[in-house]
């Protein structure tokens, strides 16, 4: 696939929306210094690239219900594409599982878990284990303090324009 060309502005596009997804077409058009039709037809053409992926809300859960979060470490008992295979289906179709880096080095896997409290999570892990979903071993990692949870990323700065 090849990359879409991105100039100064595509990039003041992608550094906005980030950080205010649900500005208006107007607003966006002014911020970046383009009149709206030409923002509206480079917005999206970054959407129908696929740079542009979704548009999501940040919840502040914790004022929603008790929250966990555990940072979970998996090594698979082995190491076939089958095996690789089995074990990403069935991350995917787990909810608490809000995240999941296959990794290179010592371990196969990162997790981000979120559940209601730790006796949740031993619960998942149990169903896990009982699923024979491959896994050998597993650490776990409570979370106890959100340091930061910054989903804006540098654009400009990762593709040198800076």
């Amino acid at each position: 696939m090849t990359a879409l060309a991105l100039d100064a502005i595509d990039l003041r596009i992608l550094d906005v929306i980030q950080r205010e997804g649900r500005i208006t077409k107007l607003a966006l058009a002014e911020r970046v210094g383009l009149s709206p039709t030409p923002c509206w037809t480079r917005l999206r053409r970054l959407e129908k690239a696929g740079i542009i992926s979704g548009y999501h809300a940040r919840l502040a859960l914790r004022l929603v219900a008790p929250v966990t979060t555990v940072l979970m470490q998996v090594t698979l008992g082995a190491h076939r594409q089958a095996d690789f295979d089995r074990f990403e289906r069935a991350v995917r179709d787990i909810p608490e599982i809000v995240a999941c880096w296959s990794v290179g080095g010592g371990v196969d896997y990162f997790l981000k878990v979120v559940t209601r409290d730790i006796d949740a999570y031993q619960r998942l892990v149990d169903a896990m284990l009982e699923r024979e979903i491959g896994i050998d071993r597993y650490f776990t990692y409570i979370v106890t303090k959100l340091v930061k949870d910054d989903s804006v990323l540098p654009v400009a700065d990762l593709v040198g324009a800076r």
